[in-house]
């Protein structure tokens, strides 16, 4: 996701789970794959390893996207603490549980 649209309609939703590395805001989509967006803060730190967050993040989503249902949009927002220590391994198996127990809450929704 790219458009300031698409995350502005993600985090509209509040539909959020978080654990100690990353923050996951989804939202159904109807394109049948599931997107993604990122958002660093600068709190994170400077240009260089807020770019190198974005990269570990991107990369996890690449190897987690078969792993990961299917017609939603994500916004990927790493925690603080453990911004700027987290590894690969640890923003996958993140994302794979967020991102499950957010489809969790959204059945319930459409029922």
């Amino acid at each position: 996701m790219k458009s300031s649209r698409d995350f502005a309609r993600v985090f509209e939703k509040k539909l959020r789970a978080a654990d100690g590395c990353l923050l996951v805001y989804a939202v159904e989509n109807k394109l049948g794959r599931t997107r993604f967006g990122v958002s660093v803060s600068r709190k994170v730190g400077k240009a260089v390893v807020r770019s190198a967050v974005k990269r570990l993040l991107r990369e996890a989503f690449r190897l987690s996207q078969h792993d990961l249902p299917s017609g939603l949009d994500l916004v990927l927002i790493p925690q603080l603490p453990a911004a700027g220590r987290a590894g690969l391994s640890e923003y996958q198996k993140s994302l794979i549980e967020l991102t499950g127990r957010l489809v969790r809450r959204i059945a319930p929704r459409q029922a």
